[in-house]
């Protein structure tokens, strides 16, 4: 994949690079919007045009209205967009013969400079002739439209924008109309040169958040909660001006007969405890900046007074799940599906003694992203459609697992529950930023 890299973004990547401080590393408003801009302009240059070939689109019509937009046309407005304004339509037609994609908008508003403006509502009062005026000098062989029943961010034409498309094209044209959803799906996944230049900048910023919030800067043991810790990961995203994606859990497990519970490790409330020494603690916490996404999960032990580092057996537990990553990206293969490399991984676990459960998802423009499904936590003999779509290189995703382990001096099972970020190429699955491989550790303090 082919990209030019400004001179804005060397810069401010360069000056990165010599700055630790995890607030000096966000960049401003008004730095973030030139940036998402240039990124913006590139995905539609070098990667737009090889998807719309490959899945064999000649033209690609998007339609929102304000405030209900398809979440596929909203990663193409302009950073100063904050959402669709009244009725706005984006077209894009690929000619063919390797000539350039060609960006329309018909809007009320210009698009700035990633869509140029061929409506004039002064000349053309109704806005879908002017669509249909557009596709009729196109000529285009395959319209396609978001509309998917299996993957829901590629679903994003309302019915009633659908309906009205339908109406103005009529019979003839409507005949053109087809399913953009690999289309969608593949804009979605796919990963441009320019944002792997900038996205272990936020992976970083979440693991050094994480680090943090593990710390006695702010825990101390036998007054601080579960939910203290929540709301102070809260607070520093809205401190150094990111936003979440969703609210973070940090959880407990330790050395009682309260048994692991699968129903509420994943969809039920973590309810508050406070922190004692000798627990296992658990976060899952997730960012949003230049319209990625991050999703991590890692532990920290609070030591005992008398201990320096985490119990072997609590490290052992950590090594299983770190063999299970390995054993699970290793089987990562282009073509090769969802399904396929979960059924592989789990094998493979099994048959090393380890107790897996793998539940990965792709990430980028979303949390829980457009793209192959490699389990869920409820579905470990695989996912119907999400899981049969196959991998593709230059796509990012979050590596979510754990493996379990009896741990006798508990007399009971725990999970360690990871999930990390990685970058699938034709070179393999690459950290962002790195993986825990090592508890972070929280020393005990005295009671007040």
């Amino acid at each position: 994949m082919r990209c030019v890299i400004s001179l804005f973004v060397i810069t401010v990547f360069v000056s990165l690079l010599r700055i630790g401080v995890v607030d000096a590393q966000i960049l401003s408003m008004r730095e973030r919007a030139n940036l998402i801009d240039e990124m913006s302009q590139d995905r539609l240059n070098t990667v737009l045009p090889d998807l719309m070939t490959r899945e064999k689109i000649d033209m690609w019509i998007l339609i929102s209205r304000e405030y209900n937009e398809d979440p596929v046309l909203k990663t193409m407005l302009p950073s100063t967009w904050l959402s669709a304004r009244r009725r706005t339509i984006l077209v894009l037609f690929n000619p063919g013969q390797g000539k350039p994609i060609e960006r329309m908008a018909v809007a009320r508003y210009d698009v700035d400079s990633l869509f140029s403006k061929k409506w004039d509502k002064e000349k053309q009062p109704d806005q879908w002739q002017r669509l249909v005026e557009l596709i009729k000098q196109k000529n285009p062989r395959r319209i396609g439209i978001n509309k998917s029943e299996h993957f829901a961010l590629a679903d994003g034409i309302s019915a009633t924008e659908y309906e009205q498309l339908k109406s103005a094209m009529g019979e003839s044209l409507s005949t053109k109309l087809v399913s953009a959803e690999l289309l969608a799906v593949a804009w979605l996944e796919t990963r441009s040169e320019m944002e792997m230049a900038v996205y272990p900048e936020l992976i970083q910023i979440g693991h050094q958040l994480i680090k943090r919030a593990f710390s006695n800067e702010v825990v101390t043991p036998g007054v601080t909660t579960t939910t203290d810790i929540v709301w102070w990961l809260r607070e520093q995203t809205r401190e150094l001006k990111l936003t979440n994606w969703f609210h973070p859990s940090v959880s407990i497990q330790r050395s009682n007969n309260e048994q692991f519970d699968q129903i509420s490790a994943f969809s039920g409330a973590k309810k508050d405890q406070v922190i004692q020494p000798g627990d296992l603690l658990h976060v899952d916490f997730g960012l949003v900046y230049l319209r990625l996404h991050s999703d991590q999960q890692q532990h920290a032990y609070v030591l005992k007074p008398d201990e320096t580092e985490a119990p072997a057996f609590l490290n052992q537990a950590l090594a299983n799940a770190n063999r299970l990553q390995d054993i699970f990206i290793a089987h990562f293969k282009a073509g090769r599906t969802g399904n396929q490399v979960l059924k592989l991984a789990r094998e493979q676990a099994i048959q090393e003694g380890i107790k897996p459960s793998i539940y990965t998802h792709p990430i980028g423009f979303h949390g829980h992203a457009a793209g192959t499904t490699l389990g869920m936590w409820d579905a470990q003999g695989g996912v119907p459609v999400q899981g049969d779509y196959p991998l593709h290189y230059n796509t990012a995703y979050s590596i979510e697992l754990n493996a379990a382990s009896f741990i006798p001096q508990w007399k009971k099972e725990i999970r360690i529950m990871l999930e990390e970020q990685a970058f699938f190429d034709e070179a393999g699955v690459h950290y962002l930023d790195g993986r825990q491989t090592q508890f972070h550790l929280i020393n005990s303090k005295s009671q007040p």
